[in-house]
């Protein structure tokens, strides 16, 4: 009979004994800071580590370049995890207590921000030390990493799912840096679809006829409106009918990004390319769908008043969530085990001097007091609710949801330090946010609270098939019978879906210049260039 507690422990020894080079090693994706679909740096480094680790990776799942599957043992339960590393362009920051972008780039490159580093990093100790514990006890399992790029775009893991990479689960454990610990309970996270829309001005000569102008000279013709005009109506056409998208309830958010495409154009030349990104989020699929049908009518009608021709090119649609409150007691147990971090001097004293360089009276406590205690998933819960209407399930989006449709899944919530205002409603700069994810002695506890809570679990579900199985009766329940069931809600992009990997995503490039962000570095004292 396997000795339960001497398992849980060794897979605890584990994540303790390698804690330093798992810290380096979240260090080192933090500096990568690489952003949606161009991490080749950080997943070149979990596939190194996790091969010299024993595990089988497919490098590039799913037709992703950055993404992987990393596989290890077999027979048992398939429990997964998955990592994430991608940053966002615009938080470009260094480990300093003052404001100041990475040296030798542009100011508006990469920066990881919740940090995915530290996220991914988390889950990665806790599948290692599930499989330290598991191999010495003769545990039977297989377990599964993945690793996930472009989470801020929603991107590899519709993909994954579409592509069958998630069928076969028994049970998924992730997680996600919080202000709080905590594990999601009832109310999990909503939809999340993107897509580019395109217009394309390919016939701008057939725009006007040329024997109206009886003189010679293409010039002193009307010229085609083109894409750019295209692209500025489906903007305000989208701003004025946006209020009729959806009612205001609901929670659901609109953005748009324009991507450039460096086809600047002179004299009579019409612009013959251009693009917008949608990307919405809301607590239904049929919200999101409602979104859909009002964007592409616009960019129907935008593209006929500007002789254009309108294509969409779908970035991402992920489903909602679906709660375990089976997975959900499991987990908060074992957080209630590791208990709350705590945070030596060096993380205080650098948020203290956060607070002094921002003109503010430094704090005994710099940080907010959710960060160093439990709170517990009701308690998370009614906080959550308390500003929703009794109809909406689901809050916010995030792609973990492609999960919970193919196997039992919790999420649960560890903390990294947010600074504590001086006074209500005072907002801390982004810098300051992101100088802390940098700081291994502020990210370092949070982060081991979650990989051994999640190494915890997954050890459980491997050792307690009773409580495997609660969860995946719970699972078909609320899906309506489970996989293939006649409730259930297949993933939403076709198994033959292309990753949009060429679109023009910020990227890192290597010139004669050296390394810079897409974005080319200004001269010192240029800038954006003078004001008007």
């Amino acid at each position: 009979m396997q000795d339960q507690d001497a398992i849980r422990a060794h897979a605890l020894d584990w994540i303790a004994a390698n804690q330093e080079r798992l810290s380096a090693f979240n260090a080192r994706i933090w500096s990568h800071a690489e952003p949606a679909w161009r991490e080749y740096r950080s997943a070149r480094d979990y596939v190194e580590l996790l091969r010299a680790e024993g595990f089988s990776v497919e490098e590039g799942s799913g037709g992703m370049p950055t993404a992987f599957v990393a596989s290890w043992g077999q027979g048992g339960p398939v429990l997964a995890s998955f990592s994430e590393y991608d940053a966002v362009p615009g938080n470009s920051q260094q480990v300093v207590p003052y404001q100041a972008p990475r040296e030798g780039l542009h100011p508006y490159a990469a920066g990881h921000t919740d940090p995915h580093s530290v996220l991914g990093t988390a889950a990665l100790a806790a599948i290692l030390g599930a499989r330290a514990a598991m191999q010495a006890h003769g545990v039977a399992g297989t377990l599964k990493l993945f690793g996930e790029p472009a989470e801020k775009v929603c991107g590899s893991k519709p993909i994954h799912a579409a592509k069958g990479y998630y069928d076969g689960l028994d049970a998924a454990v992730v997680w996600h840096p919080w202000p709080s610990n905590t594990v999601t309970g009832e109310t999990h996270f909503g939809a999340y679809w993107s897509a580019v829309i395109s217009f394309e001005a390919d016939t701008p000569e057939q725009w006007i006829d040329p024997t109206l102008v009886p003189i010679e000279g293409a010039h002193a013709a009307a010229r085609c409106p083109g894409a750019l005009d295209a692209l500025c109506l489906m903007y305000t056409t989208t701003k004025y009918t946006k209020e009729a998208m959806f009612p205001h309830a609901g929670s659901w958010t609109l953005n748009e990004f324009v991507l450039g495409d460096g086809g600047a154009t002179s004299d009579n030349l019409p612009p013959r390319f251009s693009q917008i990104q949608y990307s919405w989020r809301s607590s239904s699929l049929g919200i999101q769908e409602q979104i859909w049908r009002v964007l592409a009518n616009n960019a129907r009608h935008a593209a006929a008043s500007t002789g254009c021709r309108a294509f969409v090119r779908w970035v991402t649609k992920t489903r909602v969530g679906v709660p375990n409150t089976v997975m959900t007691d499991l987990t908060w147990k074992n957080l209630q085990v590791i208990g709350a971090p705590t945070y030596a001097e060096e993380a205080l004293e650098f948020g203290r001097a956060m607070q002094r360089n921002l003109g503010l009276e430094p704090m005994p406590d710099p940080f907010i007091a959710e960060v160093s205690k439990l709170t517990p998933p009701e308690a998370n819960e009614a906080r959550l609710r308390a500003g929703l209407p009794s109809w909406q399930k689901h809050l916010s989006a995030d792609d973990y949801v492609e999960f919970c449709w193919h196997a039992p899944t919790v999420r649960l919530l560890a903390a990294r330090p947010r600074l504590r205002p001086p006074s209500r409603g005072y907002a801390y700069p982004n810098w300051a946010y992101n100088a802390l994810g940098g700081l291994p002695a502020a990210v370092d506890p949070g982060l081991f609270v979650a990989a051994k809570t999640m190494a915890l679990t997954l050890v459980d579900l491997a050792t307690q098939p009773a409580v495997l199985a609660a969860a995946q009766a719970e699972f078909r329940e609320r899906t309506g019978g489970g996989v293939g069931g006649p409730d259930w809600v297949g993933p939403l992009l076709p198994s033959d879906f292309a990753p949009p990997v060429d679109l023009r995503w910020p990227e890192y490039v290597t010139t004669a210049r050296g390394e810079e962000w897409c974005i080319p570095t200004p001269h010192a004292g240029t800038g954006a260039g003078e004001p008007l």
